[in-house]
C-alpha cells in the first residue's frame, strides 16, 4: 500500500522500511508494516527474491510472492558493486526500520552490519532474521522451517500418535518469527519516542516457536521425560481433542475437552456411562473412549456427523482441505479473501474499527512499484 491513502489502514503511516529479507518470515513481518502504512522498500538482488518463481501463479505473479509483498517498492540492488552499496546507504540514511534475513556475519561482510548502519543512522531499528540467531554454535548452521522444528522438539510429537514424525503442514518457526519480529520491531520503534536511539533486535525461528510450547512440553521443561502425542491431553491422548474417520473416509475433530461437550455428546450417543472416562488423564486411561468414538465415528459420514452435531453443543468440526476451507462461508462473510487484478489475496488478520473496508496493495514488479 506504501502511504496510506485517506481512510485506508495507517497506523504506521510516515515509517520508511528497508526490507532485504526473502521467502516467507521477513516479507511476512514486513507485509504486516505496509498494511499499516508504512513504506516498504523492498531491496532485491538481480535475479529478484526467489518467491517470485513459485508456482503457482495467477495474474502474472507468484501467489506467495503477491500474498507476502503486496503494498511494497521494489529496488534491485547488488550489493556486491560499488553502486548498490552506495544506493543501499542513501537508503538507510532515510529510513526507520532496516530487516535482513541472512546467515550472521552476511551483513558484516557486505559493509551493512548492526555497527556501520547505526553509525549512518542513529535512530535505525536494526532487525536481523536467522534460524538461530546471531550468536552460539547453530549460528552457521543452514536451516529452514522443518530443520528449526525438529530441533525445538515440535517436530517429535508432529505425528498421528505412532511416534513418526510427519512433514508440518504449516511453517510454525517462519511464521513465530515473523510475528515475534514485528513484535519487537513495533516495541523498539516505541523506545525510539523516549530515547531517541535505535537498536538491534535479534530474532531467531527456534528462540520464537519455544515460547509455543510450554503447553504441551512442561513434564520436559520441568527435567521430565519428553511428551508424546499419545499420551499428551492436546496432541492426541485425549479422546474429545482428537482426529476421528467417518465412513466416507473424510475426518472430523472434537476440539473441546470441557466435561460439558462429553455429557452433551455421549448423552446424545446414548452412552452417558463414559463420560467419567472423559475426565480421566490422558492416555491409556482415555483409550476405551478413543476407541468408542473411533467406531462410533466410522459409520456414518461426515456430513451426516456435521447434521448431526448442528444442534449439540459440541466443539466438533469437519476437516476441511484449504479448497473447502477457502470456500465456507464464513470466509467470505469475514471478507478473508479478495481477488484483485486476477491475483487471490489473503486479508490481513490486524484490521481496526477505524478502518475502511482493505484492498490489497499492488504486487511489485521486480525493480518496480
Amino acid at each position: 500500500m506504501g502511504e496510506a491513502e485517506p481512510g485506508l489502514m495507517g497506523k504506521l503511516s510516515g515509517i520508511r522500511v528497508v526490507d532485504l529479507t526473502m521467502f516467507l518470515p521477513g516479507p511476512m513481518l514486513s507485509l504486516m508494516m505496509a498494511e499499516q502504512g508504512a513504506e516498504v522498500i523492498k531491496v532485491e538482488p538481480p535475479a529478484g527474491d526467489p518467491a517470485r518463481d513459485q508456482a503457482p501463479f495467477a495474474g502474472g505473479h507468484s501467489i506467495w510472492f503477491a500474498n507476502l509483498n503486496r503494498g511494497k517498492r521494489s529496488v534491485v540492488l547488488d550489493l556486491k558493486t560499488a553502486e548498490g552499496k552506495a544506493d543501499l546507504t542513501e537508503l538507510v540514511r532515510g529510513a526507520d526500520v532496516f530487516l535482513e534475513g541472512f546467515r550472521p556475519g552476511v551483513m558484516a561482510r557486505l559493509g551493512f552490519g548492526w555497527d556501520t548502519v547505526r553509525a549512518l543512522n542513529p535512530r535505525i531499528i536494526y532487525c536481523s532474521l536467522s534460524a538461530f540467531g546471531q550468536q552460539g554454535a547453530l549460528a552457521d548452521h543452514p536451516a529452514h522451517d522443518m530443520a528449526v522444528q525438529a530441533l525445538a522438539g515440535t517436530l517429535s510429537v508432529n505425528d498421528a500418535g505412532d511416534g513418526h514424525p510427519a512433514v508440518p503442514g504449516v511453517p510454525a518457526s517462519d511464521v513465530a518469527a515473523g510475528l515475534t519480529g514485528l513484535a519487537a520491531v513495533l516495541m523498539a520503534l516505541i523506545g525510539r519516542e523516549r530515547t531517541g536511539q535505535g537498536d538491534h533486535v535479534d530474532i531467531a525461528m527456534l528462540d520464537s516457536l519455544l515460547p509455543w510450547t510450554a503447553h504441551i512440553a512442561g513434564r520436559a521443561l520441568a527435567g521430565g521425560p519428553a511428551p508424546t502425542s499419545a499420551d499428551q491431553r492436546s496432541l492426541g491422548g485425549a479422546a474429545f481433542y482428537n482426529v476421528y474417520q467417518c465412513a466416507d473416509g473424510r475426518h472430523v475433530v472434537l476440539g473441546g475437552r470441557e466435561i460439558k461437550f462429553a455429557k452433551s455428546l455421549l448423552g446424545a450417543l446414548g452412552r452417558p456411562d463414559l463420560v467419567p472416562l472423559a475426565e480421566a488423564e490422558a492416555g491409556p486411561a482415555q483409550a476405551p473412549l478413543v476407541a468408542f468414538l473411533r467406531e462410533t465415528f466410522a459409520t456414518r459420514t461426515r456430513p451426516e456427523w456435521e447434521a448431526f452435531m448442528a444442534d449439540l453443543d459440541v466443539a466438533f468440526a469437519p476437516v476441511l482441505d484449504f479448497a473447502e476451507a477457502y470456500a465456507a462461508p464464513h470466509i467470505a462473510q469475514h471478507r478473508l479473501l479478495v481477488t484483485d487484478d486476477g491475483i487471490p489475496h489473503i486479508a490481513p488478520a490486524i484490521r481496526f474499527a477505524s478502518d475502511s473496508a482493505w484492498h490489497p496493495g499492488p504486487v511489485p514488479s521486480l525493480g518496480g512499484p
